[in-house]
C-alpha cells in the first residue's frame, strides 16, 4: 500500500490543494485500497496487486479535465521532454552498461598496477635472475600496466559516448505518473541488492590489508606479493561500488531524488567544482608517493596506507567544506 499511497501523492502533487481535491484524493485512495486488499485476498502478489490497482485507477486525466484543471497539468511539463517506457528502460540499461564498462576499466588499471608490483617483487627475489636483472624485471612489469591501460581508457571513452544521448535529461524532463510509480517499485526492489553490494565492497576494503600481513609473515621480501593481492581485492570492491552505484544513480536521476533532487543539483555543481579540483591534484600525488616509496625506498609493506588515509582525509575535507558552505548560506 505504501507504493500506492506514494503514487497517489505524486499524482496530486501538481494540482491545487483545495478541499475539493482533498476529498477527491481521499475517495480515490479508499477505492484503490479496497481493490488492493481484494486482489491480495485472491492470492495476487504484492507487485501484481499494485500494478493492477495503478492500471485501473492510475489515470486521473478525465477527472482533472472534468474539474477544469487540464491547463494546470499541461503547464507542469511545459517545455520539458516527456519520457516514455522505452526511453526509461533505455536509460537504465545504458547506466548499467556504463557502470559495467567503467568498473572493468578501473579493474584493468588496478590489475596492471598489481602485475607491475608482482613482477618487480619476483625480480627482487631472484626469479629468472639468470636471464633478467632486477631493473629489467621492473621494466618488464610496466608492459602489462601499459597494455591494460589502453583498453581501460577505451572503456571509459566508450562508456561516455554511450551516455551522450541522455545528456538532455540534465536540462529537465517529466514522467507519466504510472511510469513514475513503476520506477519507484523497481528502486525499492533494488534497494536490498545495493545495500548488499555496499556491505561487500566495504568489507573487502577493510579486509584487503590482511593480504599484506600474511605475505609479510613469510618474510619482508614477500610483502610486494601482498600488495598485489590487496590491489586486486580493492579492484573488486571498486567494481561493486561503481556498477551498483550507477544503477542506483539511474533510479535517482529518473525520480529526481537523492543526489539528483533540484536542491542537491545546485549544491553539487559548486561542490564538484571545488572538490574535483582538489581531487585532480591530490590523487595523482598520492599515487606518485605510493610508487616512489615502493620502488625507491622499498616500503611496500607499509606504503599502501596512503590510499585509505588519503581517502579518510579527503572525506573529512569534503564534509568540512560542506559544513562551512551551509553555515555561510544560513
Amino acid at each position: 500500500m505504501e507504493t500506492i499511497i506514494g503514487y497517489l501523492n505524486n499524482m496530486f502533487a501538481s494540482l491545487p490543494r483545495t478541499e475539493q481535491m482533498a476529498m477527491l484524493k481521499q475517495e480515490l485512495l479508499g477505492n484503490m485500497e479496497e481493490k488492493y486488499y481484494e486482489l491480495k485476498h485472491e492470492g495476487k502478489s504484492e507487485n501484481e496487486a499494485v500494478g493492477i490497482v495503478i492500471s485501473e485507477f492510475g489515470n486521473i486525466d478525465e477527472l482533472v479535465s472534468e474539474l477544469g484543471l487540464g491547463e494546470v497539468r499541461k503547464e507542469e511539463g511545459l517545455g520539458l521532454p516527456m519520457l516514455d517506457e522505452l526511453a526509461v528502460e533505455g536509460f537504465i540499461a545504458a547506466k548499467k552498461r556504463s557502470g559495467l564498462l567503467v568498473g572493468w576499466g578501473v579493474g584493468l588499471i588496478m590489475l596492471g598496477a598489481a602485475l607491475l608490483i608482482l613482477i618487480s617483487g619476483l625480480g627482487e627475489n631472484g626469479f629468472m635472475g639468470n636471464v633478467f636483472s632486477e631493473d629489467a624485471m621492473s621494466m618488464i612489469g610496466l608492459i602489462p600496466l601499459l597494455l591494460l591501460l589502453g583498453p581501460a581508457i577505451a572503456l571509459f571513452i566508450y562508456s561516455g559516448t554511450k551516455m551522450e544521448k541522455y545528456k538532455y535529461m540534465e536540462s529537465g524532463f517529466s514522467l507519466p505518473y504510472p511510469l513514475e510509480a513503476y520506477i519507484e517499485q523497481r528502486q525499492s526492489a533494488f534497494a536490498a541488492t545495493y545495500t548488499l553490494s555496499l556491505i561487500m565492497g566495504v568489507c573487502l576494503c577493510v579486509l584487503s590489508p590482511i593480504a599484506i600481513f600474511v605475505s609479510s609473515a613469510f618474510g619482508d621480501e614477500y610483502s610486494s606479493y601482498g600488495v598485489a593481492v590487496l590491489l586486486i581485492i580493492v579492484a573488486v570492491a571498486v567494481f561493486l561500488f561503481v556498477y551498483y552505484g550507477n544503477i542506483r544513480g539511474a533510479y535517482q536521476r529518473l525520480l529526481k531524488t537523492g543526489d539528483f533532487s533540484e536542491e542537491k543539483q545546485e549544491e553539487k555543481k559548486e561542490e564538484d567544482r571545488i572538490v574535483g579540483a582538489v581531487a585532480a591534484i591530490i590523487w595523482p600525488l598520492v599515487t606518485c608517493v605510493f610508487l616512489v616509496s615502493g620502488f625507491v625506498f622499498d616500503q611496500w609493506e607499509i606504503n599502501w596506507i596512503v590510499f585509505p588515509l588519503t581517502g579518510i582525509l579527503f572525506g573529512v575535507f569534503s564534509s568540512v567544506y560542506n559544513m562551512f558552505k551551509k553555515k555561510d548560506a544560513a
